[in-house]
């Protein structure tokens, strides 16, 4: 029971000295431009008049992972009955290999959409 505590104790004292240490840097960084007499205005992210919905992107995402999951797991099954591979083999393998070619997917067609200005 205490090292449970210890170890999510160590977790959380971890997250808040990453956070921690970010905003304090941040903060210097932005205190010695200001100090420069730089433009204020780089602090500010400006929209992007042709960035596609993040709603649109997170769709198109997930709807290409949960397809590459579901083609892995039929070429699993295919690989599995027909070709003899092994099912602790065939399975995982397949899975993976088809959800990451479903997220590049992904990527490529999130470009494009960007760049079409939705």
């Amino acid at each position: 029971m205490g090292g449970a505590v210890m170890i999510v104790g160590l977790i959380a004292a971890s997250i808040f000295g990453i956070f921690y240490l970010y905003y304090s840097t941040r903060n210097k960084e932005r205190l010695a431009l200001i100090e420069k007499g730089a433009d204020a205005g780089i602090f500010v992210k400006g929209k992007q008049d042709k960035a596609a919905p993040f709603w649109k992107i997170l769709i198109l995402n997930s709807a290409l992972l949960l397809m590459g999951i579901g083609s892995g797991i039929m070429i699993g099954g295919i690989l599995g009955a027909n070709f003899n591979v092994e099912w602790d083999i065939a399975m995982p393998g397949s899975i993976f290999l088809m959800a990451g070619t479903g997220l590049l997917i992904g990527f490529f067609l999130t470009k494009k959409l960007d760049k079409e200005g939705a």
